[in-house]
């Protein structure tokens, strides 16, 4: 059996506006992962999902995937290795639900070319992975936050990349659409899939990511199982909380 292509971040360093955010970041995940980059704010993590794709200069270092310099890469055969999900739930212009997740094929489509078989098959399959089919027609300047969030969840898995990044996906998701979403991009690595997801919810990343990157002022901290990577000793360094007794990665104290 083939081995899993790899996404290796090799000693990437990143400033903005003349000052280091992202210090010699190294890190490995695989197809079918789902890994959780974590730490506090301000910590870089968004930095690095960015650098990853490219959508910022890189000072030092580089990306590669199975081998491959993403930043070599055309930009084309780039948008369909990575699909990005940015913070926020900013829709920009009114359009229907339907036709907002299948702008995710655009990467896709020549130019002047209209949405194929295929291409209809992967916007049905998107909205119905999100739950959204009851919205499919409604514009989407009438949704709530947590509609838009899922919708543009659709539209980044309509795209059909094997790299998925998501930034902090749950984010204004009440309780059922928070397990929904992570339900789904645990299923989507399994699947085959590479998943990087920025979370803050410590609980959530230990139930559903296979590994961890904890990042601190813009150097890697820590990297493996959430269960090694979120140790008592780490949450009072870098995050100054530990844990209450009984509360796990969910309920945490202020360190005194």
């Amino acid at each position: 059996m083939a081995e899993a292509p790899v996404l290796a971040v090799n000693g990437l360093g990143v400033s903005l506006g003349g000052r280091p955010v992202l210090r010699a970041i190294d890190l490995q995940a695989r197809a079918g992962e789902m890994l959780g980059l974590i730490g506090p704010n301000g910590a870089g993590k968004t930095t690095l999902l960015r650098a990853i794709c490219q959508l910022i200069d890189v000072q030092a270092g580089d990306v590669t995937w199975n081998g491959r310099s993403l930043g070599a890469m055309p930009p084309r055969t780039r948008a369909v290795t990575l699909a990005y999900l940015p913070q926020g739930q900013t829709i920009h212009w009114p359009m229907t639900v339907r036709r907002l997740v299948a702008l995710g094929r655009l990467p896709r489509l020549g130019p002047l070319s209209r949405l194929a078989s295929a291409d209809t098959e992967a916007v049905d399959a998107a909205i119905l992975a999100a739950d959204i089919a009851h919205l499919a027609d409604r514009q989407t300047s009438n949704l709530s936050g947590g509609e838009r969030a899922r919708v543009l969840l659709a539209r980044a898995l309509a795209v059909e990349a094997p790299i998925l990044l998501a930034d902090e996906p749950t984010a204004s998701l009440d309780p059922y659409h928070v397990l929904e979403i992570m339900t789904l991009l645990r299923r989507i690595a399994d699947q085959g899939r590479l998943v990087i997801v920025v979370m803050h919810e410590l609980g959530l990343v230990a139930r559903f990511c296979d590994r961890a990157v904890l990042i601190s002022g813009g150097v890697k901290v820590a990297e493996g199982t959430p269960e090694a990577v979120l140790t008592a000793e780490r949450l009072r360094e870098v995050y100054r909380v530990e844990p209450e007794a009984a509360g796990g990665l969910d309920r945490f104290r202020m360190a005194p």
